[in-house]
């Protein structure tokens, strides 16, 4: 592997859109660094991501609700690489149910892993996204973040999940205020349901083919990536045609 590959660290990424972002990054000759927590399943992953063009694939089973877990991720892809030129913040965990009813396990499982995950990632990533931002300055180093349309419009049965992904989309508008100057910018992308496993729970509401397909959501983390360093985009928002655009 040369010294001017680029390297991205995905969470979530044996399966969705986290798959599918990094079978795009593959292919474009990325060394990544992946996770999720089947490890089996990583390994299957990662051939098929080696086979597609991946310069390098580092994989770390670990539950990104342990922050152990996520140190250890940090740390493989710090041995591995040195820098990072992608930040890919995909896992999530939803719960649905009324406000009333959300229990205290689920709180602190959903703001786990969709909040105090990626900032301890966000924290643990900046000095190698930062060295990577200065070796190639004109593209800079990006974070990108999957929130939700519930961070930014309520959406009933949703109060958990929204809270956690409005505070990401904070988050990540924050970052921008505090490292886009260094050459490290930071996206969330707020769609409404994609097709993917975590949406199956609503089928019975919102065929499959009325979904966000996988490849919309990829094919805007890939423009996101190609954006100059000058370019601070904080929040997409990807509405589902047929709907008023304020609700998943």
């Amino acid at each position: 592997m040369t010294g001017d590959t680029r390297t991205a660290l995905i969470t979530g990424a044996s399966r969705g859109i986290g798959l599918g972002i990094a079978n795009s990054l593959a292919r474009q000759g990325y060394a990544l660094t992946i996770t999720a927590r089947d490890a089996a399943r990583l390994e299957d992953v990662a051939t098929g991501l080696r086979t597609s063009g991946a310069a390098d694939v580092v994989t770390v089973a670990a539950d990104m609700a342990d922050a152990e877990g996520v140190e250890r991720l940090l740390a493989a892809h710090a041995d591995r690489f040195g820098t990072l030129s992608a930040l890919i913040l995909n896992a999530g965990v939803g719960t649905a149910g009324p406000l009333a009813e959300a229990s205290r396990r689920r709180v602190d499982k959903t703001l786990a892993v969709n909040l105090s995950a990626p900032l301890q990632l966000i924290q643990g990533a900046l000095p190698m996204l930062r060295a990577a931002a200065a070796a190639e300055p004109g593209r800079g180093a990006k974070v990108i973040a999957l929130a939700s349309m519930a961070g930014v419009y309520a959406e009933a049965g949703l109060s958990v999940y929204g809270a956690a992904k409005a505070a990401l989309i904070s988050l990540l508008a924050t970052l921008d205020a505090e490292e886009s100057g260094n050459g490290v910018t930071a996206t969330t992308l707020a769609p409404g349901y994609v097709d993917t496993d975590m949406s199956a729970w609503q089928h019975d509401r919102i065929p499959p083919d009325r979904m966000l397909p996988v490849s919309d959501i990829v094919e805007i983390v890939d423009t996101l990536l190609r954006l100059s360093s000058r370019a601070v985009v904080p929040n997409i928002v990807l509405s589902r045609a047929g709907t008023d655009g304020y609700h998943a």
